[in-house]
């Protein structure tokens, strides 16, 4: 037997209004297709459900017992059928994965985490790493929200240009290269170390110091923040980093920013999810709680170590 949602729908009318003619004006169709209706629901159960006495329609001992039990699945088809339209964050219970540089992550999740333990208890979060090669990880729902610097991928994902970012240096603090004015000399006369998720040992400012002629030497091409920071540490290497992440590694003293003495392009902060779950009320609160946390990160970077411009497109 194939199941008829409006058969339930029908008999609801039905045994609160007992009379066709009232169930009839109550769904907005004619007293003969409620007939036929009530005809079919007779059939599929078996019992009359209303019997006529006089000039009224009483309902059977079956109908009776079948009413609240109807009047529930009605509402539950209905709540299952129609839009979300409030969301309760405070009783929302999930788990959330979200997948970011290292070291956005380390600057992105103390205020994620912080703001979020107070306002929904109920959520947590799984942090994973950029992987070293492409995956559908995100396309296949793996991955609820990635945050990095693409702006477009295959047409089952959206994005959001969140912010623009800069490029700056980091150095130890006793690093002799800040001895003085970091120039074009200066700066590719010490050594660097890269970050690159796929090893590789030339990115953006390499383009940059090819227009000027010269050339930086890099030393190593590591995938984490946190390995090449070691070797600033305690090299006078350097490392070019996003502002975002400078911001809160130079807090401790052992590390400053300094400009870099090329023109870089900024870098997109970009958030991206599969476009299946933009209508889902809890992503939605997700997506609208890691833009205003990465805003906020960015916002709060040291004066002098970036500059951010906020995307037209941030809405």
């Amino acid at each position: 037997m194939q199941l008829d949602l409006n058969l339930l729908t029908a008999l609801d009318a039905l045994l609160d209004e007992q009379s066709v003619t009232g169930a009839a004006e109550r769904l907005h169709l004619s007293e003969p297709a409620v007939s036929r209706t009530l005809g079919r629901i007779r059939k599929a159960t078996g019992d009359p459900i209303l019997v006529r006495s006089g000039r009224t329609m009483l309902p059977t001992p079956r109908a009776q017992e079948l009413h609240e039990e109807v009047r529930s699945l009605v509402l539950r088809a209905r709540a299952v059928l129609s839009p979300e339209v409030q969301l309760d964050v405070a009783g929302l219970e999930r788990t959330f994965a979200l997948r970011c540089h290292d070291a956005l992550t380390s600057a992105l999740a103390p205020a994620l985490i912080d703001h979020v333990s107070r306002v929904a208890p109920g959520i947590r979060f799984r942090f994973l790493g950029e992987a070293s090669l492409d995956t559908t990880d995100l396309g296949r729902g793996l991955i609820d929200l990635e945050i990095g610097s693409a702006a477009s991928g295959p047409g089952d994902i959206a994005f959001e240009h969140v912010a623009d970012d800069r490029l700056v240096g980091l150095a130890r603090r006793d690093n002799p290269l800040l001895s003085g004015d970091v120039d074009l000399d200066s700066y590719t006369s010490v050594p660097h170390v890269i970050v690159s998720r796929r090893g590789r040992f030339e990115d953006s400012v390499d383009t940059a110091l090819a227009a000027t002629h010269r050339r930086r030497r890099v030393v190593a091409s590591l995938v984490s923040t946190a390995g090449a920071l070691e070797i600033v540490r305690d090299t006078n290497a350097v490392v070019t980093v996003p502002s975002v992440i400078a911001g809160r590694l130079v807090s401790d003293g052992a590390l400053r920013g300094f400009a870099l003495p090329v023109e870089l392009p900024t870098v997109p902060v970009v958030l991206a999810w599969p476009k299946r779950f933009s209508s889902d009320l809890a992503h939605g609160w997700l997506r609208q709680v890691v833009r205003d946390e990465v805003l906020g990160v960015l916002d709060g970077s040291p004066d002098g170590v970036r500059e951010r411009v906020i995307s037209s497109a941030s809405g």
